[in-house]
């Protein structure tokens, strides 16, 4: 009886060894197994290395989006376009309400200090509501336009083309609007034809002052640049 009880015991022992094991190799494998996996999930959500080119946006009041709070304004709306297709660029906003040309080519230097990769030169307005010379206009945007191919020379280049009001007279304003197409062609650049298509003259997409759009009128914006920008990038 004594024997037989020490055999169960035994028996009893060896069982919850090899039970123990048993237990063991599962854990194991399922460690190896779960280790495995989280380096196939790492693998795939490893995040881009690859640095963000820059979209540079050099304007005035216009591509500051003056009147509204930057988040509502065109640039805006092109960064998210931009995410939303997955695509490896930031917008850099460079605008500055009253900017003329003239100020603008004194200023482009400092800007282009960060890394250009697209560069959208909008500016002129200003100097066509205030009755500049056509040709200083032409002469400061073509400046530009040389400083940033200079510093940057696989730089792509993207003119948005701006109207003055009919006030100013045939001769003016024909002129002025010569002015972009001129530069686009001279410099084999891209050239949004104007900027304001669809939006100026519109008073419900404008904001009080009938110049600067409202926030309806920044999408329409967005989508008058990026009809051109898309093929760029």
């Amino acid at each position: 009886m004594k024997k037989e009880i020490m055999k169960n015991i035994f028996l009893l022992i060896v069982g919850l060894s090899f039970l123990g094991l048993g237990c063991k190799e599962v854990t194991s494998t399922t460690n190896d197994t779960a280790k495995q996996e989280t380096t196939k999930d790492t693998k795939q959500k490893k995040p881009k290395t690859e640095t963000r080119k820059n979209i540079l946006f050099f304007g005035n009041s216009l591509t500051a989006a003056y009147g509204l709070d930057p988040s509502q304004g065109f640039t805006t709306i092109i960064q998210q376009r931009i995410d939303s297709l997955d695509l490896n660029y930031k917008v850099i906003n460079a605008g500055l309400s009253g900017e003329t040309t003239a100020g603008g080519n004194e200023r482009i230097d400092w800007v282009i200090r960060q890394k250009v990769d697209v560069f959208v030169l909008e500016l002129g307005a200003n100097d066509g509501l205030r009755g500049i010379n056509p040709d200083e206009t032409y002469k400061n945007l073509q400046s530009m336009i040389d400083k940033v191919k200079t510093k940057y020379p696989a730089v792509k280049i993207v003119l948005a083309g701006m109207l003055a009001l009919p006030n100013m007279g045939e001769e003016f304003t024909t002129k002025f609007k010569n002015i972009y197409p001129r530069l686009a062609k001279e410099n084999d650049i891209e050239l949004i034809p104007f900027l304001l298509e669809d939006v100026g003259g519109y008073p419900d997409l404008n904001l009080g002052d009938g110049i600067h759009p409202n926030v309806e009128g920044q999408k329409i914006v967005a989508e008058n640049v990026w009809t051109v920008l898309e093929d760029v990038l």
